[in-house]
Formats: C-alpha cells, sequence, structure tokens
C-alpha cells in the first residue's frame, strides 16, 4: 500500500477506534465534573487537565471526537447517496433528465454551504446531531453531483459500454454492472476531502452558536468554551489540534487516493 494512504489512513483509523472506544485512552467520566478543579492543568490520572466546568479533559476531547465523526459519516453518506442517484442518472441518461438535475444543481450551488446551514440552524431550537447532518446533506450536495455526472459520462463512453449497449443489455443492468464501478473512484476520493471539510464546518457552527447544543460534546463545543480562556490554560488547544490532525489526514487521504487511481499523478 502506498504510504500517502497508508499513514493517513492509520490516523484516521486511531481517531475511530477512540471515538468508539473511549476506555482505551481514559477511564474517567466526562458528565462527572468539579468546579473546584475548572481549568487546572495536567495532574496524576488527568494528562490533559480539566475543563473550564472542571471535567476531565482527556474524556471531554476523546467523546466529543465521536460527535464530529459521527456528524461526519451521516452527512458524507447522504451527500454520496444524493450524488449517486442524481448524478449518474443524470450522466447515463441524458437527454431532458440531464438538463433537469444540470439545471437544479446550477440554481442550488447559489446558496453557500455554509451560509445555508447558518441561516436554517440559527431558525431551529434544537439542533442535535442528526439535525446538523441533515442539514450539511440538504446544502452539501451539488459539487458531488456535479462530479458523479461527469464520472458516469467519462465511463458510459469506453468500448466495453457501447458494446453492451449494442447487445441489447438493460440500460439499468449497464449502469450497475459496468459504468458505476469506473466511476466511484472520483467520487470516493472527494468524499474523503469532504469528510474533512465538513468536521471543520461543524465545529465553526458549533463555535459561533447556530450548531449542536449542550449537553452535546463536540471539538466545535469545547473550543467555544475555551475561546477567551487559552492564554490561562493552553492546554484547552488540545480540541483544536485534534480537529486540525484529522481534517489533514481526510485531506491527505483523499489526495493519496487521487494519486492512486491516476499513475499519471503519482
Amino acid at each position: 500500500m502506498r504510504w500517502d494512504v497508508a499513514l493517513p489512513a492509520l490516523v484516521l483509523l486511531a481517531f475511530v477506534l477512540v471515538a468508539l472506544f473511549p476506555s482505551l485512552v481514559t477511564g474517567a467520566d466526562p458528565q462527572r465534573c468539579d468546579l473546584a478543579r475548572s481549568l487546572d492543568g495536567p495532574a496524576p490520572g488527568h494528562p490533559l487537565g480539566f475543563s473550564v466546568f472542571g471535567c476531565d479533559y482527556l474524556a471531554e476531547t476523546v467523546y466529543a471526537s465521536r460527535t464530529s465523526l459521527t456528524i461526519a459519516a451521516l452527512s458524507v453518506s447522504g451527500t454520496v447517496l444524493v450524488a449517486l442517484l442524481l448524478g449518474s442518472v443524470a450522466g447515463f441518461y441524458g437527454g431532458w433528465v440531464d438538463t433537469v438535475v444540470s439545471r437544479f444543481t446550477d440554481v442550488w450551488t447559489a446558496v453557500p454551504l455554509l451560509l445555508g446551514a447558518i441561516v436554517v440552524l440559527s431558525a431551529l431550537r434544537v439542533r442535535g446531531v442528526g439535525t446538523v447532518a441533515l442539514v450539511l446533506v440538504v446544502f452539501g450536495w451539488p459539487a458531488m453531483v456535479r462530479l458523479q455526472r461527469a464520472s458516469v459520462q467519462e465511463a458510459a463512453a469506453h468500448d466495453y459500454v457501447v458494446a453492451a449497449r449494442a447487445l441489447g443489455a438493460r440500460p439499468s443492468r449497464v449502469l450497475v454492472r459496468h459504468v458505476l464501478p469506473n466511476a466511484l473512484r472520483p467520487l470516493l476520493s472527494y468524499a474523503s476531502a469532504y469528510a474533512g471539510l465538513v468536521i471543520g464546518i461543524e465545529a465553526t457552527l458549533t463555535y459561533v452558536g447556530v450548531g449542536l447544543q449542550q449537553p452535546v460534546l463536540s471539538w466545535g463545543q469545547l473550543l467555544l468554551q475555551a475561546q477567551n480562556r487559552l492564554s490561562q490554560a493552553p492546554h484547552l488547544i488540545v480540541p483544536a489540534l485534534a480537529l486540525v490532525l484529522v481534517v489533514s489526514s481526510l485531506v491527505l487521504l483523499a489526495q493519496g487516493l487521487r494519486r492512486a487511481a491516476d499513475p499519471l499523478e503519482g
């Protein structure tokens, strides 16, 4: 396996394992807090010190990673499904179907992802993990649909696809068996980078006060609490470092997958 794929993949795997099994790195309860220890630095049994509310900061950071990664997984999965449906149909069948999908995509692209999410979420009273993920899907699908449409059009022009059509194979069978397997690589590569974007956007939304609400823990929520206290308690920067590491790994993984799929780039 290429190192530019293996290294970021290992980093991401480590974060996923920690998010799924927090006991691997901490046995503390993030809900068990002591205000008397507010902003205390690292201590025996508490390697990252304590939060603003006197909670174990390692435990909070670990459990917050679960929330941030879950939103990324839900958002990317939903966006990929929309892209597979609309982009594949538009690129393969063409004609009026392609025209309708393309024009609707062009119109929806005019709404920036971050701005649209801020407007919608600020109007909602309850903002949980599912709500934030759904809003990010609603405003984030156009780029993937365009990419999938172009990939399907390119794959559909190959000789073996033309031959399958000439032999009388059903269009749906040609699309599923011959076109999609060769049109998925660009989409999956982009999805990796998009997951990093989603994590950053979720943190931004929460940081500005329109994202996740307490008691839900996320990296954005921890950064919101720490915004005016970093000079007093430098250890509160840890969630930001974790966020940067995960986002960077996702972007590097996307680049590695793209280079692996295209030998000319590698």
